[in-house]
């Protein structure tokens, strides 16, 4: 498997690679100035055989822009030995799910989709494509979570809610109402402050 991505969250998804066991034959990033992460080479350009491609993009954008352009790959799925899934979890390709995460039964996951450090999905949530739940965020049962959204760090959302697609949940809110596609909310309780 080749990680598209050699900072912060591709170093963090190799080491997820590496407690699973998965062999990594590098990193491939642009930037000129990286060659080398811990043992891995980094390469500039995608080799001609590879096959398997992780996108250790943090930016959802970004990220959906790589997974359309690279469509022909196969995504694994990537989970932290050290996260707790329930068995009835639905997972799209390229998500990964990093290290004290929590997903409970019936939880619906989209494709690459982040899950991040200690955050927690409860019962019956649907995340769409290229979400991004940040590190201890917290989703009470039966929230949906539109296409491209962010729930920043440390944010709580209540039972119920709908969030919509490509919208940004700040640090620490608290989403006590439904949030409309677009939108930038925070504070506690949230407030929507751009559209």
């Amino acid at each position: 498997m080749l990680i598209l991505g050699a900072k912060g969250h591709g170093k963090v998804i190799a080491e997820i690679a590496e407690l699973n066991a998965i062999a990594l034959q590098g990193f491939v990033d642009e930037d000129p100035e990286i060659n080398q992460v811990w043992q891995y080479q980094v390469m500039h350009d995608l080799p001609k055989n590879a096959r398997k491609l992780f996108l250790a993009i943090g930016d959802n954008q970004n990220r959906k822009h790589l997974f359309e352009r690279f469509s022909e790959y196969e995504f694994p799925i990537l989970i932290h030995p050290n996260a707790s899934l329930s068995k009835r979890v639905q997972l799209g390709k390229g998500t990964a799910i990093m290290a004290g995460a929590v997903v409970n039964a019936e939880v619906k996951i989209g494709q690459q989709v982040i899950l991040n450090t200690n955050c927690s999905v409860d019962h019956e949530c649907q995340l769409g494509d290229f979400v991004h739940i940040s590190p201890n965020a917290s989703l009470a049962g039966n929230v949906e979570v539109g296409e491209g959204t962010q729930i920043g760090i440390g944010a709580s959302v209540i039972q119920g809610i709908k969030i919509g697609r490509w919208a940004m949940i700040g640090a620490g809110a608290v989403i006590i109402r439904d949030v409309p596609d677009g939108a930038t909310v925070v504070g506690n309780p949230g407030r929507i402050i751009q559209k």
